[in-house]
């Protein structure tokens, strides 16, 4: 699909529902191979106990990538591609759908889910305020291990 495919599939599951609680989330897994390294980056749509709609994009590097700082910096450059595809047009879009039923509790979110966690066993847990402090200044709310499912469990599944 193409990314305005993906996009209009986003507005149409949105439509569906106007007044529900929308997130929309995107989030980056890598797993390394034996010649290549992949990585999927997730995009979902959420509406809160109602469902969702969700997609991924694969991306392969012909080479290992041993070097966890590296993967995980290329697993956010991946996301922050995809984030930047919903320019404030698209966005804008998006907050439209919702804006007329904000009194019956409509809501929208962006959040950008990063693989990395702060727990004192988890080895990328010296690289948080990096990747955080990234995702904040494109203007998406980050979320780590436990809460960034989108990466940890949902891009991870189709790493393998």
């Amino acid at each position: 699909m193409s990314f305005e495919q993906v996009f209009q599939r986003i507005i149409e599951f949105m439509k569906a529902d106007s007044c529900g609680q929308f997130r929309l989330m995107v989030g980056t897994d890598s797993q390394v191979h034996k010649r290549n390294t992949v990585f999927i980056t997730g995009i979902v749509i959420q509406n809160e106990g109602k469902g969702v709609w969700a997609c991924i994009n694969k991306v392969v590097i012909p080479r290992k990538m041993t070097q966890l700082h590296e993967r995980i910096s290329q697993e956010l450059s991946l996301t922050e591609e995809i984030v930047a595809l919903f320019n404030d047009e698209r966005k804008n879009a998006l907050i439209e759908t919702v804006l007329p039923h904000l009194y019956q509790g409509a809501t929208f979110t962006m959040e950008g889910h990063i693989d990395i966690g702060a727990g004192k066993r988890n080895k990328t847990r010296e690289f948080v305020k990096e990747m955080v402090t990234r995702m904040e200044s494109i203007g998406v709310e980050p979320k780590i291990k436990p809460d960034a499912f989108v990466a940890s469990s949902y891009a991870n599944r189709y790493t393998k």
